[in-house]
């Protein structure tokens, strides 16, 4: 099992940035590839970024690339999503997300992911 804990969320204004966190506990993060996804009221989740387990290879949405860094630190267990030039289009629950992995490769899809942590709200206020 691996526990996942997203962190540091907020309510910011359009053109700000904001640094989210996941905290991934119970097995060895560097075997995992982890995403970031994110889910809008009334909307369905959609993938925002991925990341492959040792960092070399990152997959962004289209909308967000340019603006959105995905990152991680193996040593502390964390993956992070860096948000710049945030708009009220971004305003959504974000979700990390892990799978085992063995090919040092990136994952886009909900059902490729086994695990989930429960979300950190991000709202831009335009």
């Amino acid at each position: 099992q691996v526990q996942l804990v997203e962190s540091g969320g907020g309510l910011v204004q359009a053109g700000d940035s904001l640094r989210v966190s996941c905290a991934a506990s119970g097995r060895t993060f560097s075997n995992y590839a982890m995403g970031w996804f994110r889910q809008a009221p009334g909307k369905e989740r959609e993938f925002v970024a991925a990341i492959s387990r040792n960092g070399g290879t990152t997959y962004y949405l289209h909308s967000v690339k340019g603006r959105f860094t995905i990152s991680r630190d193996n040593a502390k267990n964390t993956v992070y999503l860096q948000m710049n030039r945030l708009n009220p289009e971004d305003t959504a629950l974000y979700s990390c997300a892990a799978r085992r992995d063995y090919y040092e490769t990136y994952y886009t899809a909900i059902r490729d992911y086994n695990y989930w942590g429960q979300g950190t709200q991000v709202t831009v206020s335009s």
